[in-house]
């Protein structure tokens, strides 16, 4: 480059670009206005174990909100969550339990009654309907429930492990129910024996 170019270059295009200042990181410390304590949250499925779950679509029949004492029953969509088999560690009794996803609200909530009959739903053959004693809202209300999956291999599953799972409720109860019978003679037994030690004892006394 020449003299005389040099001299009509402007001046900025002969200055190199400016460097850009750097970003300093903030060191500041900001202690949050309010400390939340943890909490515990208990959902009351600690005691018991999962022996089934699976993903699926809840329907409801019966009067909406607006219909109560109308007497107009439909189906209505209750949620869409995980339905699950849990079984107790200790009675070993089971109940069939589904809660709302996200919100993870209760939506069925009943004993795995050997009584419950699986019936098909018309028109599906992946969907099965059935009546049941729920205390999902916290009262003891008859219900008639449908559940939806996705294909009809999971359907037909479910009502295998619903079934088999049934039977096995059914050896609990009555095992249940012949266990008071026994533990009262045993009861009556040692009664009987303890009054007459007691008996024995005062006879001598006197």
């Amino acid at each position: 480059m020449s003299e005389e170019e040099k001299a009509t270059t402007p001046a900025a295009e002969t200055k190199a670009p400016a460097e850009t200042p750097k970003e300093e990181e903030s060191t500041a410390e900001f202690a949050p206005v309010v400390e939340l304590e943890e909490v515990e949250v208990v959902s009351g499925e600690e005691e018991e174990e999962v022996v089934y779950s699976q993903r699926g679509k809840l329907f409801l029949y019966g009067e909406t909100l607006l219909e109560v004492g109308s007497g107009n029953k439909s189906w209505k969509e209750r949620g869409i969550g995980d339905i699950r088999i849990l079984k107790h560690r200790e009675h070993q009794r089971m109940r069939v339990l589904m809660r709302q996803e996200k919100t993870m609200k209760v939506i069925v909530n009943h004993a795995l009654d050997p009584r419950i009959t699986l019936e098909p739903n018309s028109g599906s053959d992946r969907s099965w309907v059935w009546s049941a004693f729920d205390f999902a809202t916290g009262e003891l209300v008859e219900t008639v429930f449908a559940i939806r999956f996705a294909d009809s291999d999971i359907a037909n599953n479910f009502k295998k492990v619903f079934e088999e799972n049934q039977k096995e409720m059914e050896k609990i109860l009555a095992g249940e129910d012949a266990a008071p019978s026994a533990e009262a003679d045993d009861a009556a037994e040692a009664l009987a024996a303890l009054s007459t030690k007691e008996g024995g004892e005062d006879d001598k006394k006197e």
